[in-house]
């Protein structure tokens, strides 16, 4: 196989690339991206580099792999300076030779197509946007290892299984329904995974709760899992918490047999496993039909936690363009609302 050639450019951007691995991604999933290339990458370092780390100059030149999974290949060898092995923190000074060759993690490329269908609302070279019903999973894992999302990805796309979890790059609980974007590139994976964490992708929920928040509010309260039950988060203060902020207001109230609920949208800054459910339930106001975190004896009225991603903003990784989407409410939600003698919003 040939060697990829691929010049160091001499203006290199000084300020420091956001670390995928850092990343404020869905927790559920893998922070490290793999390359689905075998091929091996030759550059030589500029001059305008020296006095930098290995590390940091290879996750400027090559900015499509994430450090954490640059440092990896360094530390077994994977990468050579001048025709040997180096480490992590080996300061370079411009010259040198270097030899990359990826490897792919077993893990990232070991599921299988199904034949699911998938509700697509847009699709181009470099995404997919689609509209996730309530009750299928998003990724293979403990419990639901096959029937997910991403086999389905893999039937609709087979060229996905190069791109490490199929080009999912966040998730939707299993009973929230709901637009979801895939990159069907690595490097317009990359970019999104960027996106995330500079919170400039929009999230927009529609979650109909139980009583009647304020009009609008911002929770900025950090998630752990909960000290007792390991299948719920909850608001906490240890250390192992992790930021998380979401903006919500109310659109509108209702009854549902004589119980006041409210719809309210939510706007994500991050993207914590149950985040909107944690933190409406810590203001007090659990999601109608959430059996995790709300009132068991009125999961009568829905079948499903009452929450779906209705709004996907976000630049595109090729052409840098401001794009968003909208979807209407799925019916059952749309039937719950008329219950409640709550209007459909407008979307």
């Amino acid at each position: 196989m040939a060697n990829n050639v691929k010049p160091a450019d001499e203006q290199i951007v000084t300020d420091s690339l956001p670390e995928v691995d850092d990343i404020e991604l869905d927790d559920d999933l893998e922070k490290e991206f793999a390359s689905p290339e075998l091929e091996q990458i030759e550059l030589v370092l500029p001059d305008s580099i020296c006095g930098e780390r290995l590390d940091k100059v290879l996750s400027k030149l090559v900015p499509q792999y994430s450090r954490a999974r640059m440092q990896k290949w360094i530390e077994e060898g994977n990468v050579t300076v001048d025709g040997a092995p180096s480490k992590i923190k080996t300061t370079m000074l411009g010259g040198e030779k270097i030899l990359i060759q990826p490897q792919v993690s077993p893990e990232d490329c070991a599921f299988s197509a199904e034949d699911i269908p998938l509700n697509i609302v847009f699709e181009d070279d470099h995404l997919i946007v689609l509209n996730k019903p309530a009750g299928l999973v998003v990724h293979p894992a403990a419990g639901n290892w096959s029937g997910t999302l991403l086999n389905g990805l893999l039937f609709h796309r087979p060229g996905q299984s190069s791109i490490p979890r199929a080009g999912i790059v966040h998730r939707l609980d299993k009973d929230t329904s709901g637009l979801m974007v895939v990159a069907k590139t690595l490097t317009a994976q990359t970019e999104l995974v960027r996106q995330l964490q500079a919170r400039t992708v929009s999230r927009e929920y529609y979650a109909l709760v139980w009583g009647q928040p304020n009009i609008s509010g911002t929770i900025d309260a950090a998630i752990a899992r909960h000290h007792r039950d390991r299948l719920k988060m909850a608001v906490s203060q240890s250390m192992f918490a992790k930021p998380a902020v979401t903006h919500y207001q109310r659109v509108a109230t209702g009854n549902l047999e004589k119980f006041p609920v409210s719809l309210v949208s939510c706007k994500l800054e991050t993207g914590r496993t149950h985040q909107i459910r944690a933190h409406m339930l810590s203001l007090g106001f659990p999601l109608v039909g959430d059996t995790l975190y709300g009132k068991q004896h009125l999961a009568r009225f829905f079948h499903r936690q009452a929450l779906q991603a209705w709004r996907l903003g976000l630049n595109h990784p090729a052409t840098g363009d401001y794009q968003e989407w909208r979807i209407p409410l799925e019916a059952d939600f749309a039937e719950l609302l008329q219950q409640a003698a709550i209007e459909q919003p407008e979307v």
